[in-house]
């Protein structure tokens, strides 16, 4: 029987340079598959985060995508409850929607961050998610 890449813990891409403390509770890890395309007004970005590990608040200007590729994780808009995310799953996230994603408690989290319409902006980075927040998972 073949070995698949989870098995042997490789990845498709590699783990790329570590995020900004500025915007990240925990370790996470950032490589940018495409740049900000000025043309296709794209930015697509592999993340992976430590157990534990999550983003600030924030919003995308122009919206985004995520598709999970490994582990799992959480995904909050704010008002609304934590959604817990699995390898497979894909969140369509509104332009100036304000949310975070990360790891769970358990498991290492990686996955592809499509921002689209990237001509009115990327991202606008908010406040920390309180340790608080981030344990109302249920």
């Amino acid at each position: 029987m073949k070995a698949t890449k989870n098995q042997l813990n490789e990845t498709i891409f590699p783990k790329g340079d570590l995020a900004s403390a500025d915007y990240f509770t925990g370790k996470a890890w950032v490589k940018m598959l495409v740049p900000n395309d000025p043309v296709l007004n794209t930015a697509v970005g592999n993340v992976v985060f430590e157990a534990g590990a999550r983003n600030n608040w924030h919003t995308h200007p122009g919206g985004q995508i995520l598709i999970v590729t490994q582990g799992s994780g959480y995904y909050q808009e704010d008002g609304k409850p934590i959604q817990l995310l699995q390898e497979g799953d894909v969140v369509n996230i509104q332009p100036e929607v304000k949310h975070w994603h990360g790891a769970s408690p358990e498991s290492e989290f990686t996955h592809i961050a499509i921002s689209t319409n990237t001509e009115k902006g990327i991202v606008d980075w908010l406040e920390p998610v309180t340790d608080e927040q981030y344990n109302n998972f249920k």
